[in-house]
């Protein structure tokens, strides 16, 4: 009696999860409506088709040298990390684009373990060794991202206060990570308790995440090597000011330098990462927006110019990430399936 009433309940998911995608479209189309409702489209329209080319262009180069240069950090993580393996900077950066580009397509974080998954292939196929540590590599760069951000956001505190009334949702973004830290550095003590327990299950579950907890910790070797530390958060650092550079050449483009400066840049560049924590369409579209509109608002530019803006940093970001994620792709052989398939099954491995 019990498998008729599981294939029952299975049978329903497939209908209810197609229920939630309707409601969420719904609801995304009404939320889209009604904030075309409220803009003048005319002047967003204008002021998209009166910026400037050279500007945007420019917008378009420093995103492709932040992507360059994120990859250089995480090469100098994974050396830290893999001393003995060895590591050529060209799959290295093939896999970050892939990653980059994974997450501008779809609407989830399929990025990293994207990156993961497609690094540790090449790692001479050791797959199921090499992801923990991996991905505890990818973990060390969101740490040293955690900098970056609070970097960004004492430069916006101290031009407009944009975060008033919105400290405590920045406060819970930026401490999931380091929660998440927390959990990798003193789990496997918390874990050797499980071990303990009188269940054969139980004890066998926790050694298993024991064991792949170490691995990942293993991934956080490069703060404790300045050689290769210093490196990987400089690198990081400065991909984060080109991409910042990269904000204010779109403010530069729609002529709005006058009502805005590099606070702002850097306040837009703080607002649409802490938008995109939990991405719920592709791009995080509407959302990035939104996050651009709320900052620029601040700083008394217009909902047309703002919407503006928010599209063409997008659209700069999007097209970054497919000049340099497609030929990355073809050159590893792999296809948009073979990613979107991969992923999954590497969220499963990385829970044991």
């Amino acid at each position: 009696m019990v498998a008729p009433e599981n294939a029952s309940g299975r049978s329903h998911r497939p209908g209810l999860r197609l229920l939630a995608i309707v409601a969420l479209v719904l609801v995304l189309a009404g939320l889209v409506v009604f904030a075309l409702s409220r803009l003048e489209l005319k002047r967003v329209g204008h002021s998209l088709a009166t910026a400037s080319p050279g500007w945007i262009a420019l917008a378009l180069v420093l995103m492709s040298l932040a992507m360059v240069m994120r990859s250089v950090s995480w090469h100098q993580t994974l050396r830290a990390a893999l001393p003995d393996t060895p590591m050529p900077w060209g799959p290295v950066a093939r896999a970050l684009m892939i990653g980059v580009m994974a997450s501008a397509l779809v609407p989830a974080r399929i990025g990293e373990p994207s990156r993961v998954l497609v690094l540790s292939r090449r790692l001479h196929g050791r797959t199921s060794h090499l992801v923990p540590i991996v991905a505890g590599t990818v973990f060390s760069q969101t740490l040293i991202n955690l900098l970056a951000l609070a970097i960004l956001l004492a430069v916006s505190l101290t031009s407009v206060p944009l975060a008033s009334g919105h400290v405590a949702s920045i406060a819970i973004a930026l401490a999931l990570p380091l929660a998440v830290c927390l959990l990798v550095v003193l789990g496997p003590r918390l874990l050797r308790l499980g071990r303990r327990s009188r269940w054969a299950r139980v004890a066998r579950a926790a050694e298993g995440i024991e064991r792949l907890l170490a691995l990942a910790r293993q991934g956080l070797v490069v703060f404790a090597r300045p050689r290769y530390g210093s490196t990987a958060v400089g690198f990081q650092l400065l991909a984060w000011a080109l991409q910042w550079l990269a904000c204010y050449m779109v403010i530069l483009a729609l002529g709005l330098q006058s009502q805005t400066g590099l606070a702002a840049a850097a306040a837009i560049l703080l607002a649409v990462n802490l938008s995109a924590v939990l991405p719920a369409t592709p791009s995080n579209v509407g959302v990035f927006q939104a996050a651009c509109l709320v900052v620029l608002a601040a700083y008394g530019v217009g909902a047309g110019p703002g919407l503006a803006y928010g599209i063409i940093l997008q659209a700069v970001e999007v097209v970054t990430a497919l000049v340099l994620g497609v030929p990355a792709l073809l050159k590893e052989g792999l296809s948009w399936r073979d990613i979107r398939t991969s992923s999954m099954p590497s969220e499963s491995d990385a829970g044991g």
